[in-house]
């Protein structure tokens, strides 16, 4: 048996600097082998995260919008329509025509969407988008170990989505007992994806830019953000009124709210591995990626790191206890 570590028991050592200014460093990176994008963040592709406006917003700061899969088939048509060349779809390991249709109108490519990623289905789909649409980029996920990162690589995949259970909306590890912490999870992909020059992105567990850094700094060339993205006011979460504001709703693709809506209730012999929950409003999406990059821009200072590369080779970690985070935190009393 071996440890396992989340972003909340490693820390980062500062290096030595000889940045001039936290504007300095660039934050370009690969979504996929032949894809960069501007910043390395993504917005999850939810139904309570993702639509046109907050796509257009990620557009905008160098980010690729992910549309998700759970909507009527002729309005992903017009999601990529808007978008020609500029965005990517999603689906599981079903409606394979669809997703070659959707392709062949402009998405520029495929995210392969499953909770379970490593298995014979998985890398079937794989095989049959690329031989049919071999320029077109596909995403596949969700896993946890280097077996299954190099398999879904071997299989075709032009970036692999890591991450089983750590989403805000996630009980998959409560109700199966599987699943690996995250920081762990995403440098242990990252050390293969660093001789098979495959990105990985890291999916679930982000609050801060703290942790955002240290999932970039283990080998992830992006983060995906589900709940952040979420509890803006430009995001797909359905928003209420409140007393002291306005509040929206997130919720997990395998909750019981999300598969009464949009399966009529869960299916026999299943049980649910999500949750749904409100929570307020955090603001605009243009200052959630203010903050996130200039957090990212900081800390890349504080490693000494121009690129994200710089940040990778020269990230030295250390293990650190809850009394770390009490001393971290400010105390005005």
């Amino acid at each position: 048996m071996r440890d396992g570590f989340t972003y909340d028991d490693v820390a980062l050592v500062p290096q030595f600097n000889n940045i001039p200014s936290r504007t300095e460093p660039s934050l370009e990176s690969w979504l996929t082998k032949k894809l960069k994008i501007g910043i390395p963040i993504l917005a999850a592709n939810m139904d309570s995260v993702i639509n046109e406006t907050l796509a257009e917003i990620l557009i905008t700061h160098g980010s690729m919008p992910i549309f998700h899969r759970f909507t009527a088939f002729e309005e992903q048509k017009k999601w990529v329509q808007k978008f020609p060349g500029k965005t990517f779809v999603s689906c599981g390991i079903q409606k394979l025509d669809e997703t070659k249709e959707l392709l062949d109108l402009g998405a520029i490519g495929v995210c392969i969407d499953v909770a379970h990623g490593h298995s014979d289905r998985m890398f079937r789909h794989i095989e049959e988008i690329k031989r049919t649409h071999s320029e077109k980029e596909v995403i596949a996920g969700n896993v946890c170990t280097a077996m299954a990162y190099h398999d879904l690589v071997n299989a075709g995949a032009d970036a692999v989505k890591v991450g089983v259970g750590p989403g805000a909306a996630c009980t998959t590890r409560i109700v199966t007992g599987f699943g690996v912490p995250q920081f762990t999870a995403v440098q242990d992909c990252a050390r293969i994806a660093e001789k098979l020059r495959v990105p990985l992105i890291a999916d679930g567990g982000i609050r801060t830019s703290r942790d955002v850094v240290l999932a970039l700094a283990a080998g992830a060339s992006s983060v995906m953000i589900g709940k952040m993205f979420a509890l803006t006011q430009e995001s797909a979460s359905p928003k209420k009124k409140t007393d002291s504001g306005y509040e929206a709703k997130f919720r997990g693709q395998a909750s019981q709210d999300f598969q009464n809506e949009f399966y009529g209730g869960l299916k026999a012999k299943t049980v649910a591995e999500g949750t749904h929950f409100w929570a307020p409003v955090t603001g605009s999406a243009e200052e959630l990626i203010a903050n996130l990059l200039g957090g990212i821009r900081s800390g890349m200072t504080y490693g000494g790191a121009r690129n994200l590369k710089e940040l990778q080779r020269k990230a030295e970690f250390i293990r650190v206890s809850n009394s770390y985070f009490e001393e971290s935190k400010p105390r005005p009393y």
